[in-house]
């Protein structure tokens, strides 16, 4: 499961954001936003974690200190701005052409 939501996630273009959510559901998995959530705390060097976010929009709380402010800086760097905290989801969400992927 780890290894298909690194996947999904390398898939995501530059100033998109995908939710926890949205990657469960395309992997097929509509009820483990949690489990992705645990993948990308252990998401290799090369996933762009930066570019996942809650379902309001919001970047979660991670347990490194100052990575909250990192995925900030990158988001707003690939020209996703930051408003009251959250994403403007209704206008940098990304869709995949096909709206699910096969994980298994």
């Amino acid at each position: 499961f780890r290894a298909a939501v690194y996947r999904l996630v390398r898939r995501v273009p530059r100033g998109t954001v995908v939710t926890y959510g949205q990657v469960a559901v395309m992997l097929g998995a509509p009820r483990s936003a949690r489990a992705v959530g645990g993948a990308m705390r252990r998401c290799p060097d090369d996933v762009p974690w930066h570019r996942v976010v809650n379902s309001q929009g919001r970047i979660s709380r991670r347990r490194r200190m100052g990575s909250m402010l990192t995925q900030r800086i990158r988001l707003e760097q690939e020209g996703v701005p930051i408003h009251r905290g959250r994403v403007l989801l209704e206008r940098y969400r990304w869709e995949s052409r096909s709206g699910r992927c096969n994980w298994r």
